[in-house]
């Protein structure tokens, strides 16, 4: 099982670096699109990108993606979680599940999460700076 994670996710590291990145059509073009240029579906009847016609930059597609079985994984192998209290940490496995401490939480519970969580063993990717 852990061996399957484990080639699932460099496969989906060797798939990421050959993707392109996709950004809106005329982005370059258009002054509006400068500061914004994330994908957006292209629907005009006559658009180039749409069409898939050579010469022209490559439209998002289901081809593009990683392996379903460790899509949401984190790159260590990891389920991530986000925690906002320290009752929640007893409910999760050290070996299964990363921890993100909840950007809402304060900054003192913040510390004390951590402390808790590195005491039962968790990866914490999210560490508070005070605590670091």
């Amino acid at each position: 099982m852990r061996d399957d994670i484990d080639r699932l996710l460099e496969l989906r590291k060797k798939i990421k670096q050959k993707k392109p990145e996709f950004l809106r059509y005329l982005w370059w073009k258009k002054p509006k699109f400068e500061n914004d240029p994330k994908w957006r579906r292209p629907k005009g009847i006559d658009n180039k990108v749409r069409r898939k016609l050579k010469g022209y930059p490559p439209m998002v597609s289901v081809g593009y993606g990683g392996p379903a079985e460790v899509r949401n994984y984190h790159p260590s192998g990891l389920l991530p979680v986000v925690v906002s209290t320290i009752d929640e940490l007893s409910r999760l496995d050290p070996s299964k599940n990363i921890i993100y401490i909840s950007s809402t939480t304060g900054l003192r519970k913040k510390i004390e999460i951590y402390k808790e969580a590195v005491a039962k063993g968790f990866k914490v990717a999210n560490p508070p700076l005070e605590a670091r």
